[in-house]
């Protein structure tokens, strides 16, 4: 009753509002009391939700008036041009599949998983139980709790062959995100201006990260089975590159999972050129029909720089990630981490050593393998029956994306606008090329909201790429 009384009040006042001057004083609350027949808290609430709207201002021991528009003075900012200058260098912009959409549009754009897919009760619980604790007042070591180093390490160590040394928990330095741990490891083992190789396609947030360290980044062409390793040979010995990304299992965005030894064959050519392998795990937790064997395992001569993310596997607002690093490596990585953020959220990453050592982590982790293949073979079917112009590279054996090869000549931009129109994203692959892109290819995430929407998802691409003539 109240709150009827309250919304009839406000609509009476807008009107009168809108009638009025700038400045105008409102009736007194008596008056307005007396008016509506309404009690004096629900005049208030009435007020109170005209002056959220900004339409009212209060005069303590004056009164209500309506609040005087005023005319913005333009900000001049021009000053900051000649301060900054020129940009050290062109800088991607940022990431489509960044952009929040409203709940009814199908969402292929994305890269995280859709909030069904998290194990929301162990990720709550662990909440809890880290604000009870110490960690939410105290300040942990800058490479990160030793509970969680030593878990980290365990879990790479408990895939290390026979004959190599596994790391040990003073290898592992905790990050807050893997995103952050990239620009670290750029800047500290690569450079301003020297050579970084980089598979291609790749994942854009190092395509970014690069850009931002200042790093020359030379692609490499990677394929279903990983790059050609006397391609990336010769790449080192032409470039004299000092580092090498890649994603050898479930890359984003193609899904692509290294062939059976390949790692190895990768590992002797960087191990022969003195160089890094920067190995970026962050697909780990998302195995579908295979299992991640990170080449990690198989190095104890610090040559592979490990990255391993619990981000979109625990919680994206558990931003927590680790680098396994030997040797001096790790100090220098350690020292630019220190530069840029001094340690990692306590709470955070007691929150994420909680769920991870939880029984129903192993659990959580079985049952989304079963609801990724569910979703990524709906969506396999749909792309097959309603856009049977678009050539689906591989089926991925694990991670979170499809990856699609449109018809020569298509216009991926007015495909994507299209498709927006009609109420789908999708994410143009254009931003995951160091360089200029192979082709038009389109990135589809399907471990994103509503799957049922996938079919009509599929048709209304289908659709846009038929309006295009392709």
């Amino acid at each position: 009753m109240n709150n009827d009384s309250s919304s009839r009040i406000v609509l009476a006042l807008r009107q009168w509002i809108s009638a009025a001057a700038p400045g105008a004083r409102l009736p007194s609350t008596r008056s307005l009391v007396a008016e509506y027949q309404a009690s004096p808290v629900t005049v208030q609430k009435a007020l109170q939700t005209l002056a959220a709207q900004g339409l009212i201002e209060s005069r303590p021991g004056v009164g209500t008036f309506v609040r005087a528009v005023r005319t913005a003075r333009p900000a001049d900012y021009g000053w900051q041009t000649a301060a900054l200058g020129a940009p050290p260098s062109a800088l991607p912009s940022a990431s489509g599949t960044m952009r929040d959409v409203p709940n009814n549009v199908i969402a292929f754009h994305s890269g995280y998983p859709d909030r069904e897919l998290l194990p929301e009760r162990l990720v709550r619980a662990a909440l809890t139980r880290a604000a009870r604790g110490d960690a939410a007042l105290s300040r942990p070591p800058a490479a990160g709790m030793p509970e969680l180093q030593q878990w980290f390490a365990q879990e790479l160590g408990s895939a290390t062959p026979a004959g190599v040394t596994p790391p040990t928990p003073s290898d592992v330095i905790v990050l807050p995100g893997s995103q952050s741990g990239l620009s670290s490891i750029f800047r500290a083992l690569v450079g301003a201006g020297q050579t970084l190789l980089m598979e291609s396609p790749t994942y854009w947030g190092a395509i970014l990260a690069a850009a931002q360290t200042g790093v020359r980044v030379v692609p490499v062409p990677s394929g279903p089975e990983g790059p050609d390793p006397a391609g990336l040979a010769r790449a080192f010995q032409e470039t004299g590159a000092r580092a090498f990304y890649a994603q050898p299992n479930y890359a984003n965005p193609t899904g692509a999972q290294w062939a059976p030894g390949r790692g190895d064959e990768v590992l002797d050519v960087v191990r022969a050129h003195g160089a890094f392998l920067v190995e970026d795990d962050w697909a780990h937790d998302f195995g579908i029909t295979s299992d991640p064997v990170p080449v990690a395992t198989r190095d104890d001569s610090g040559h592979v720089i490990y990255t391993r993310s619990l981000t979109k596997s625990v919680s994206t607002a558990i931003r927590i990630a680790a680098v396994i690093a030997r040797g001096p490596a790790r100090e220098r990585i350690l020292a630019q981490r220190a530069a840029e953020s001094m340690y990692v959220s306590g709470l955070l990453q007691a929150a994420a050593l909680d769920v991870v050592t939880q029984p129903g982590w192993q659990t959580h982790l079985r049952s989304l393998r079963q609801q990724l293949q569910s979703r990524r073979d709906l969506l396999v079917t749909s792309v097959r029956e309603h856009i049977p112009q678009a050539h689906i590279e591989l089926l991925p054996k694990g991670g979170l994306n499809l990856w699609l090869r449109m018809p020569d000549g298509t216009d991926l931009p007015r495909l994507a606008r299209d498709c927006e129109d009609a109420g789908v994203m999708i994410a143009a692959g254009t931003e995951w090329f160091p360089a200029e892109p192979a082709g038009p290819f389109v990135r589809l995430n399907y471990s994103g909201p509503n799957p049922g929407a996938y079919p009509e998802g599929a048709r209304i691409i289908g659709e846009a790429l038929a309006r295009l003539g392709c």
